[in-house]
């Protein structure tokens, strides 16, 4: 069972969190090339694709988490300290995504949209900014964590 929950938790990672961290990798440059060419409806398509794919991917992401504290309860490992931070990296990735990522890109779709005409474009020019930066963060933080993960200490695989 152990490599079973192994095995969907790792996928679960790969296919969730994969396209998480690409597609809100290039909002930022897809915001400003939309900006850059305000009657491009293809760019402005791009940068809601992104949105939807870092929203739609960032709920199916719970299984992440999940298959992995089932993976760590089989291998009785929850109580280790590489698991605990890599839990705590876990939250605090969910927390700059759901937090500053998916908020910030909804108000930059929100202005190019047209529907929120409080931002002008030297504002959603600095939001986008922002984004590339928090979108950075959460991105070192599961970077940090597959490490954790992979060169776990205590691993039996002698690597």
């Amino acid at each position: 069972m152990t490599k079973f929950l192994l095995t969907v938790h790792v996928l679960a990672a790969i296919i969730t969190i994969g396209p998480v961290t690409v597609a809100a990798s290039m909002f930022p440059p897809s915001v400003r090339r939309a900006l850059a060419t305000p009657d491009d409806a293809a760019a402005l398509a791009t940068v809601r694709t992104l949105h939807r794919i870092c929203r739609a991917y960032a709920v199916i992401a719970v299984a992440v988490p999940v298959f992995g504290l089932a993976t760590a309860n089989s291998l009785g490992v929850l109580g280790s300290p590489w698991l605990m931070a890599s839990i705590a990296l876990t939250v605090a990735a969910a927390a700059v995504l759901a937090a500053l990522v998916l908020p910030r890109q909804s108000s930059v779709l929100a202005a190019l949209d047209g529907t929120d005409a409080a931002h002008d474009a030297t504002a959603v020019r600095r939001v986008a900014g922002q984004l590339a930066m928090h979108t950075g963060v959460f991105n070192l933080l599961w970077a940090t964590v597959t490490v954790l993960m992979i060169v776990r200490p205590g691993s039996t695989t002698g690597a």
